[in-house]
């Protein structure tokens, strides 16, 4: 394990001496941001491994579950270009953090996602159907069977962050020993909902831990042009949160330093920040061409240092993994791929008045009429056309 330490003082070079020649400073507080790190881009350890990971079992199945979501991914992506799927963000390149929150979380606590953690969320029992329905433009996407109590994916920016301090200060309220965990983008991490977030959690020393996904794009805006702090994981020490800097293409160092996080969190010592560093090696999503704005250099680079490829070398070295065990994976990853591909071309759709039933617990009377209005529409064929009977079985 590597832990490199960047000091972050609050107090700036000022003249030692007053006018008077006296010194009338001290400083009063100093900050150090580290970044953890036991794989190095090559699969080499860079130092002692936590004890869970001389289990290569579990690394093993770390490596499948990546291997899954790389599949999902890809197949998803095609679904959409073939007109078979809305838009879709792929979570190509940060298989590493998804992985870790999906081993790491316990079933009581409660993930608040961005849209890109996709295999978190399989991890934790939503199928990958189901996810299929939501990109495709179906609400029932996000009724997971799975996991309920996990928050629904975001697409807007940042409005999951107050969320969680939210659902963290519920379980401090009831005294359960649950955490709620939110991820968010590094451009995400410049919106006033975080700093607000981070700030009500620092006063009330919340269970919360916040992931920044920092995989160097915002769309189009690259990291350097989105703050100009030298990490973005020293953003919680104004708000009294703890920070620190992860290499997230190391699953070793995600999951240590996440598990570290959360039990913090649960034994009820205060929220945690976790700055993963990563990079988005796919578009930022179907509607996007990254080659416009990306340099062809930097993703080549990303793709030599990307996490799967670092594990895989890895286990390899210990003869833990096999060009046949590769070949076993791929094609068990396709067939179940395949399956929920199945199951959700094979899903009727939903009746247009549905549009309706998930705006509120109980729908007010303006929208009970024009939801009336939707349902007798629907019922009346069109001028020309014969009525037709309809199986609703």
């Amino acid at each position: 394990m590597s832990k490199t330490g960047t000091s972050q003082s609050p107090v700036k070079d000022l003249p030692t001496k007053a006018a008077g020649g006296s010194d009338n400073r001290s400083p009063v507080a100093r900050f150090d941001i580290c970044l953890w790190r036991y794989l190095d881009a090559s699969g080499r350890l860079t130092g002692a491994l936590p004890g869970w990971a001389a289990d290569t079992e579990t690394l093993r199945q770390l490596y499948r579950n990546m291997a899954q979501v790389r599949t999902f991914d890809a197949r998803a992506v095609a679904l959409q270009r073939t007109g078979q799927l809305g838009t879709y963000a792929s979570s190509l390149g940060q298989e590493a953090i998804g992985a870790a929150l999906g081993h790491v979380l316990s079933d009581e606590d409660v993930l608040l996602p961005t849209y890109r953690e996709t295999l978190a969320l399989l991890m934790r029992g939503v199928r990958m159907h189901e996810l299929l329905l939501y990109w495709g433009g179906d609400e029932r996407g996000m009724a997971w069977s799975g996991r309920p109590h996990d928050f629904p994916l975001c697409v807007p920016i940042g409005t999951q962050v107050p969320h969680a301090v939210g659902v963290a200060q519920a379980f401090k309220y009831r005294s359960q020993q649950r955490v709620a965990v939110c991820t968010i983008g590094d451009g995400g991490s410049s919106k006033g909902d975080f700093y607000e977030a981070l700030n009500l959690a620092g006063v009330w020393q919340l269970p919360v831990v916040f992931v920044v996904v920092n995989n160097q794009w915002a769309i189009s805006v690259p990291r350097d042009r989105q703050s100009g702090a030298q990490t973005l994981a020293q953003k919680g020490i104004a708000a009294g949160v703890p920070g620190e800097q992860v290499d997230g293409n190391d699953i070793m160092a995600m999951c240590e330093r996440l598990h570290h996080a959360v039990e913090n969190a649960r034994e009820g010592k205060g929220p945690w920040l976790i700055e993963a560093l990563t990079y988005r090696m796919s578009d930022h999503t179907t509607a996007d061409d990254a080659s416009r704005y990306r340099p062809a250099d930097e993703l080549e680079q990303a793709r030599q240092n990307e996490p799967m490829l670092r594990l895989r070398r890895y286990l390899e070295s210990l003869d833990a993994w096999s060009e046949e065990d590769e070949a076993a994976l791929n094609e068990d990853c396709e067939q179940r791929v395949e399956v929920e591909v199945e199951a959700y071309l094979g899903s009727s759709a939903m009746p247009p008045e549905s549009m309706f039933d998930c705006l509120y617990e109980s729908l007010p009377a303006a929208f009970r009429s024009q939801r009336d209005e939707v349902v007798a529409g629907a019922a009346t064929p069109a001028p020309g056309n014969p009525t037709q009977e309809v199986d609703h079985e």
